[in-house]
């Protein structure tokens, strides 16, 4: 192994301040901006569009700021998004 290996919390910690898109195990998808995590990876991203998929596509909801359970999270896209792009 080299000494480049990065280790995914700190693949997380290096995308705290950028955009996110985070898939979650639900009809989900979420894009904002990453404030902050736990070692449970908890996260609250601000500044987010919401996608809820639907039979004809996506549905948009814009939030404020959102605080998201890391037992759900399926994958983060670091720069990613969101299913639209």
């Amino acid at each position: 192994m080299s000494g480049a290996t990065i280790l995914p919390l700190e693949l997380v910690d290096r995308c705290i301040g950028s955009r996110i898109w985070v898939v979650m195990k639900s009809e989900r998808e979420f894009v904002g901006t990453l404030l902050g995590f736990d070692d449970y990876v908890n996260m609250v991203l601000e500044d987010v569009t919401e996608y809820e998929g639907t039979s004809d596509g996506y549905k948009k909801t814009p939030l404020a700021k959102t605080l998201l359970n890391g037992n759900n999270i399926c994958a983060l896209i670091p720069g990613g998004e969101g299913p639209e792009a």
